[in-house]
């Protein structure tokens, strides 16, 4: 198994969630805000914090996906979770997704976030390597998410009527991407 890459920006530090992150990933999941447009109910437990945890690094130590901590740099504090909630290696695509502490909201933490994990992904830094296609897909409402991939140049491609089911409701999801060739045109324009 490859070792789970660290990234860093200058705000933050992106490493791998442990069992220590059990009580904090329990204070963000069982939180009715963080979760509204999720597919899970708020938490009620620790244990369903220390399951997931235990469910991303399965999914690291197969090659499915990769969920960082998102850490304070300056304290080394928690404040949310970010990754690729799959990956395909072969087809060069991944679906990225990202949450975090509500008081934390609204700072640029999570564009911050999302850059750094970007950034790896394009460059092959990542286990999965190649990477040319990032999607995201977002419930109709989220409209705090699809400002945030809008600004960091994701195309919005359309809306999956019905494709989601959970809480017993069916959501429609509007579906974001990024390709490697726009983020490359994108960073030239910025660099001159």
């Amino acid at each position: 198994m490859e070792e789970f890459p660290e990234l860093r920006s200058s705000r933050l530090i992106l490493n791998q969630l442990t069992p220590n992150d059990a009580e904090v990933l329990y204070q963000l999941f069982s939180d009715p805000k963080v979760v509204e447009y999720y597919d899970l109910a708020a938490f009620t437990s620790t244990t369903q914090a220390a399951e997931l945890i235990e469910l991303f690094q399965s999914r690291f130590a197969t090659g499915q996906g990769i969920r960082w901590a998102i850490r304070l740099a300056t304290s080394g504090d928690f404040i949310g979770t970010c990754g690729f909630n799959t990956w395909n290696e072969k087809m060069q695509q991944a679906t990225i997704g990202y949450d975090l502490l509500p008081e934390f909201w609204n700072k640029g933490y999570t564009s911050e976030a999302v850059e750094a994990i970007l950034s790896a992904a394009f460059s092959g830094q990542l286990p999965c390597r190649t990477i040319f296609r990032i999607q995201a897909d977002t419930v109709v409402g989220n409209t705090a998410s699809e400002a945030l991939l809008t600004k960091l140049g994701f195309s919005y491609e359309g809306t999956r009527r019905s494709a989601g089911f959970w809480k017993d409701s069916f959501h429609d999801l509007k579906c974001f991407s990024l390709l490697k060739s726009e983020r490359s045109r994108t960073d030239n324009r910025a660099k001159n």
